[in-house]
C-alpha cells in the first residue's frame, strides 16, 4: 500500500532574496562610483586651479635667486667695492633638536651665546627664524657639517671695500639686504643691484625641496660702475688730511680734488671716517660726508671772485690802486678791519695781502644784482648737479634784501654759505679759462663743456693773483710745491655759534690749482676747528694742499712746469 506524503519547499528556496533588492545594491554601488568619478573630475579638472593654489600655499615656496651686485671700480679698474658669497643661516625652530652639545657647537660657529641661540629658537616663529645673516662661506660649510635638523642656509652676498676708510665717503655701503644706504652705493643702487631671479618649488614639512614647479627666472646681475676717482690720489689725500687734523688737534677736515680739464672728481675725502664693512658703534661724526653736506661762510676764498667780477665789468684793472689805510672801515654802524694796515694796494695786492677793506671797496663799485648774478652762475645758492646723495645748496639771500654792510661782507666771504664741493667747483671758472664746468663722479675721457662766466683774460689775471697769494709775500707760501707752479687763496673764518661768532673757533681752508698757466687740478682743503696754536688757512690747510697737488700731478703724469730748488722752498717756509 502506498502512503502519500505532503509536499514542502526547500529552505534554500524559502530564503531567496527578492530580485529588486539585488538591483538596488548594484545601482547604489554604481551611483557611488559615478559620484567618486564626478568628484575626481570636479577636483582634478573643474576646480583644479583652486586646489592647486591650496597645495602651493601649504607646500609651495618661491625661492629668490639673488643677483650679484655690480662692482664699483676706480678710473684705473681697481676695485673699490665688490660682492662675495655670504650664506645666511635660518631655522625651523620646531624641527631643531634640543641637544645642548650640538647647539653649543652651532652657537660657537654663529659667534653668539648659547642662551641667545636658545632664545631665538624658543621665542620666535616656530616655522622660520633668522639665526645669522651673511656668514663666511667657511663657517657655513662647518654648520652644514653639523647636519643639524631644522637648520638651513640661504645664498646671499655681502660687500667688501678694499680701500677701507680712505674711500668710505665715496663708495658708501649697503645694508644686510644689499640695498645701498650711503654714497655711490645709494645714488646708483638700481644700476648696481641688478634684478633678483626666482624659482618655484614644493617643500616638505622639513623645509626640503622635493620638486621644482614652473619656469625658473634667472637673476640678472648688476652692472659694474667705473668712477672718476683715482684710488691712489684718494688714499694719499685722505692720509695727508688725517695727519693734518691730528697734528692741529682739529675737529675734522675735508679735501676735494677735481680734474680741471674733464670735471672729474679724482678724490673726495673726510676725516673722521669709518670702515664701510665694519660699522658697529658708528657715530654721526664719522658718517658725515662733510665735503658735500657741511656749509660754512667761505671767508677770504671769495675775494678772487669779487675781483673777477669787477675786472669783468671793467670797473677795475689789475694795477688799479685801492686805499686800505688805516686798516679799518666803518659801514652801517659796523667796523671792518684788516689784520694789518696795508696802505695803498693794487688790485693784485688786495688778493696777495688778503685785504678785507680792499675787497669791500672794490665790491662797492658793483650793484648787488651784479654780484648775485655772478655768485649764482658759479653755483652758490644752487643745488649741485652731481650724481651723489646729500649735496647741499648752501645759502645766498636774494640781492634785493642786501643791506650795504651785507654787500661789503660778502665781498670777503661772510653773509653767504657754501660747501667745500661748491667752492672747488666755482674755482674751475679760473682754471678752465673762465668757464665753470660740470663735475662728475663717473669716469670721462672727454674735456668738459662749461658755461662761460668770465673771459679768458679775466681768468688769466686772477690766476696770476692767486700765484702771487701763494708765493713769498702772500698769505699762502706753504702751498708751494716742488716742480709745479701753484696758485690759490687761503681762508680763515670764525665759526657761527647761535646768532653770533665764536671768538676761538675757526674753519681754515685753502683753495687753488696747478700748474698755474694750464691748470690740471683744482684742490680744496678745509680743516675744522684747529686748536694747536695755528688757525690761519695759510698755516693749517696750505701744507695739505701742497702735498696733495704734488702727488696728484705726479700720479696723473703731468710734467713739471718749473725747476724749484730745495733751498727756495726752505726760504719760503722761513718767510711765513
Amino acid at each position: 500500500m502506498i502512503r502519500s506524503v505532503p509536499y514542502t519547499s526547500s529552505p534554500l528556496l524559502a530564503s531567496r532574496t527578492p530580485v529588486w533588492r539585488s538591483k538596488l545594491v548594484v545601482a547604489a554601488v554604481a551611483i557611488s562610483f559615478i559620484g567618486l568619478a564626478a568628484r575626481a573630475v570636479h577636483i582634478q579638472i573643474i576646480e583644479n586651479a583652486f586646489y592647486q593654489r591650496q597645495g602651493e600655499v601649504r607646500f609651495g615656496r618661491t625661492l629668490a635667486l639673488p643677483a650679484n651686485r655690480g662692482r664699483i671700480i676706480d678710473r684705473n679698474g681697481l676695485i673699490l667695492a665688490s660682492s662675495i658669497p655670504a650664506p645666511s643661516i635660518w631655522a625651523i625652530p620646531e624641527d631643531v633638536p634640543r641637544d645642548d652639545a650640538q647647539l653649543t657647537q652651532l652657537a660657537h660657529l654663529l659667534e653668539m651665546p648659547l642662551a641667545d641661540l636658545k632664545r631665538k629658537l624658543e621665542d620666535e616663529d616656530k616655522t622660520f627664524v633668522w639665526l645669522k645673516r651673511q656668514v663666511d662661506e667657511t663657517v657655513a660649510q662647518q654648520i652644514s657639517a653639523l647636519a643639524l635638523g631644522g637648520i638651513h642656509q640661504r645664498k646671499e652676498y655681502k660687500r667688501q671695500y678694499p680701500e677701507g676708510e680712505a674711500a668710505a665717503h665715496v663708495v658708501g655701503f649697503t645694508n644686510v639686504e644689499d640695498v645701498g644706504q650711503e654714497g655711490i652705493e645709494l645714488s646708483f643702487d638700481k644700476d648696481l643691484a641688478g634684478r633678483a631671479g626666482s624659482r618655484r618649488v614644493i617643500k616638505n614639512r622639513l623645509g626640503q625641496v622635493v620638486e621644482s614647479v614652473g619656469e625658473q627666472i634667472p637673476p640678472l646681475d648688476g652692472r659694474d660702475l667705473q668712477l672718476s676717482i683715482d684710488s691712489k690720489v684718494q688714499f694719499f689725500a685722505y692720509q695727508k688730511l688725517r695727519d693734518a687734523v691730528l697734528k692741529n688737534k682739529a675737529k675734522a677736515g675735508s679735501v676735494v680734488v677735481l680734474d680741471a680739464v674733464t670735471g672729474e672728481i679724482l678724490a673726495l675725502a673726510n676725516y673722521p671716517s669709518y670702515v664701510p664693512d665694519k660699522r658697529r658703534n658708528l657715530s654721526g661724526e664719522q658718517l658725515r660726508n662733510r665735503a658735500m653736506t657741511d656749509t660754512f661762510e667761505p671767508g677770504s676764498t671769495m675775494k678772487p671772485i669779487t675781483i673777477a667780477m669787477a675786472l669783468e665789468a671793467g670797473r677795475v684793472k689789475p694795477q688799479t690802486l685801492v686805499e686800505t689805510s688805516p686798516g679799518r672801515f666803518n659801514i652801517g654802524g659796523f667796523t671792518i678791519s684788516d689784520t694789518h694796515n696795508n696802505g695803498t694796494l693794487s688790485v693784485e695786492g688786495v688778493i696777495q695781502k688778503s685785504s678785507n677793506i680792499g675787497a669791500l671797496k672794490i665790491a662797492q663799485k658793483m650793484s648787488p644784482q651784479e654780484m648775485w648774478n655772478t655768485y649764482t652762475a658759479l653755483g652758490y645758492g644752487q643745488k649741485p648737479q652731481v650724481q651723489f646723495p646729500g649735496a647741499v645748496t648752501g645759502r645766498l639771500r636774494p640781492w634785493k634784501n642786501w643791506r650795504p654792510v651785507e654787500q661789503a661782507t660778502m665781498a670777503y666771504g661772510y653773509g653767504l654759505s657754501a660747501s667745500l664741493f661748491q667752492m672747488a667747483q666755482s674755482y674751475t671758472s679760473f682754471a678752465h679759462d673762465g668757464q665753470i664746468i660740470p663735475v662728475t663722479m663717473l669716469k670721462s675721457d672727454q674735456p668738459a663743456v662749461g658755461v662761460r662766466v668770465f673771459s679768458s683774460e679775466t681768468a688769466a689775471s686772477v690766476r696770476k693773483m692767486l700765484q702771487m697769494a701763494a708765493a713769498p709775500g702772500g698769505t699762502g707760501p706753504l702751498a708751494q710745491t716742488l716742480g709745479y707752479s701753484v696758485g690759490g687763496k687761503s681762508g680763515t673764518a670764525h665759526k657761527q655759534v647761535g646768532k653770533g661768532y665764536a671768538s676761538n673757533k675757526y674753519r681754515s681752508w685753502f683753495t687753488g690749482m696747478a700748474p698755474i698757466d694750464r691748470p690740471r687740478v683744482v684742490v680744496c682743503v678745509m680743516i675744522d676747528e684747529p686748536s694747536n696754536g695755528q688757525h690761519y688757512g695759510g698755516a693749517v690747510a696750505a701744507p695739505v694742499f701742497s702735498e696733495v697737488v704734488q702727488q696728484s700731478l705726479r700720479i696723473l703724469g703731468v710734467a713739471p712746469d718749473m725747476a724749484v730748488k730745495p733751498q727756495i722752498v726752505a726760504a719760503v717756509e722761513e718767510s711765513f
